[in-house]
């Protein structure tokens, strides 16, 4: 039978649901746009029709302005809870790493070579995420500010989103986007899907200094 200072010395049940603060729920809505963008995709996959996708570029926006509230709330209401920086990760994963590259493989960059540079680019967003959870303490100044990224944020993924936009507006998806399609060693690739390796890169980059404001 445990003692009365052994079950003093338990520890308190972590209540997940009490630490929520309002900015994590606006975090959230981050991760729900950019899910919600992804099963949208999806269901142009399964019916071809436009309004899918479109669906799915109004939704990433809408994850980035969600992404960008939830600290400016948290500094407002002066509270922040244990889970926020996870959540604001994974979340981010979701949206700016995992959604713009199935929007990419919607697109019609599906060659072997085109997934091999979706999987690098989102492994990237997510190695870039936690070096910064990882080195945040060390890149803050004596008031616990970060002054710069190290390497380019995830959310700068939306660029490509536009840019994808832009085509799908001109009919142009598949072997129709620019530069069309390469066989290289019996895979094939779309030479448009080297944006994606290029904005990887830039995330897990060490020499680019991003300030943050």
């Amino acid at each position: 039978m445990p003692t009365e200072s052994q079950h003093k010395r338990e520890p308190r049940h972590f209540s997940m649901i009490r630490t929520f603060t309002p900015a994590d729920f606006v975090t959230l809505g981050n991760a729900f746009a950019g899910s919600g963008a992804i099963l949208a995709q999806m269901q142009y996959l399964a019916t071809h029709q436009p309004s899918w996708l479109w669906l799915a570029f109004g939704l990433m926006p809408l994850a980035f302005l969600f992404d960008a509230l939830d600290g400016r709330i948290a500094r407002w209401r002066f509270r922040s809870s244990p889970l926020g920086a996870d959540l604001d990760s994974l979340a981010d994963v979701i949206s700016f790493g995992m959604a713009p590259a199935a929007l990419a493989f919607a697109m019609g960059l599906r060659g072997g070579l085109d997934v091999l540079v979706l999987l690098y680019f989102v492994g990237c967003g997510i190695s870039r995420l936690a070096r910064f959870n990882a080195t945040l303490s060390t890149l803050a100044d004596a008031t616990g500010k970060v002054k710069y990224f190290e390497g380019t944020p995830i959310p700068t993924s939306l660029a490509l989103v536009m840019v994808l936009a832009f085509f799908f507006w001109q009919g142009r998806t598949g072997d129709a986007l620019p530069f069309g399609v390469w066989s290289l060693g019996g895979y094939q690739l779309h030479p448009l899907v080297l944006l994606y390796f290029l904005s990887g890169s830039a995330m897990i980059s060490k020499t680019l200094r991003i300030p943050k404001f």
